[in-house]
């Protein structure tokens, strides 16, 4: 990638809110995040060496639960707005689990955001599914993903924009990348999303986001079942809950960096 980064404004649902990577705060951190202190450390080094000037600066408007259409009614309007070097745009994975979506729709508004963000800012890098193969309820979903992770690869090519493939990176298929809700990724998978992210920006890494996860002995039959009973309890019943009452996880809640602030 050419040029400086010097603003970045994160854009999507609870992927890129951070759910699953609890801070020490009790906020979330998330990969978007992770990137962001990527980059402020590279524009930090750019201006040490007299190649940029202002502090970096972040936003991060991402909300949970937001379907593709609220992403573009709420927050696309809002990064062009603020006008910031790079946009990460990752957005659709709620549609795509929705009963009786259609990939290939989805796609189409998706590309119209991409082009009128690409319109209005610097850089806008976009996100494709995971492959799902592994993970439990996700990977009955596998062939709808692939398609719409087709799309986003077209979309991308079409309007010049940088691609965080998620589908080709390997280590988020073992079950350590997933938090317990195995719907988001672990503090560990956001790390490695956030390294692969910033390679796709031509950063220099301090770790390989593919690297081999340790050894891990498997569980005993017995305590896979027991942990599949109290996980469905926990998460997939509510969850399927606010689906049944019309209710998503983000109701009520904000962006928790609404404008661009230094880092």
């Amino acid at each position: 990638m050419g040029g400086i980064i010097g603003s970045y404004t994160a854009v999507g649902d609870s992927f890129t809110e951070g759910v699953g990577d609890p801070g020490p705060d009790g906020g979330l951190v998330g990969w978007a995040d992770r990137l962001a202190a990527l980059l402020a450390e590279r524009h930090a080094a750019d201006a040490r060496s007299g190649g940029a000037a202002p502090r970096f600066r972040y936003a991060n408007l991402a909300v949970r639960g937001r379907l593709l259409d609220q992403i573009v009614a709420e927050q696309v309007p809002r990064a062009i707005a603020l006008a910031p070097d790079l946009v990460t745009f990752c957005a659709g994975g709620n549609d795509i689990l929705r009963p009786g979506s259609d990939p290939d729709a989805i796609a189409e508004r998706f590309e119209a955001a991409v082009a009128d963000l690409a319109a209005a800012v610097g850089t806008v890098l976009v996100c494709t599914g995971f492959d799902t193969r592994g993970v439990p309820v996700l990977r009955h979903l596998r062939g709808k993903i692939a398609t719409y992770t087709a799309h986003v690869r077209a979309i991308a090519d079409r309007h010049g924009c940088p691609v965080l493939d998620l589908w080709s990176l390997r280590s988020v298929q073992d079950r350590r990348a997933w938090s317990q809700d195995r719907l988001h990724l672990s503090s560990e998978g956001h790390t490695r999303v956030s390294l692969r992210a910033a390679q796709v920006l031509g950063l220099d890494v301090p770790a390989d986001p593919d690297r081999a996860w340790p050894p891990q002995v498997p569980k005993p039959p017995a305590e896979v079942r027991r942990d599949n009973i109290q996980w469905a309890r926990e998460y997939l019943v509510p969850w399927i809950g606010r689906r049944l009452r019309g209710e998503s996880s983000g109701d009520h809640v904000e962006p928790k960096r609404p404008d661009l602030l230094p880092l």
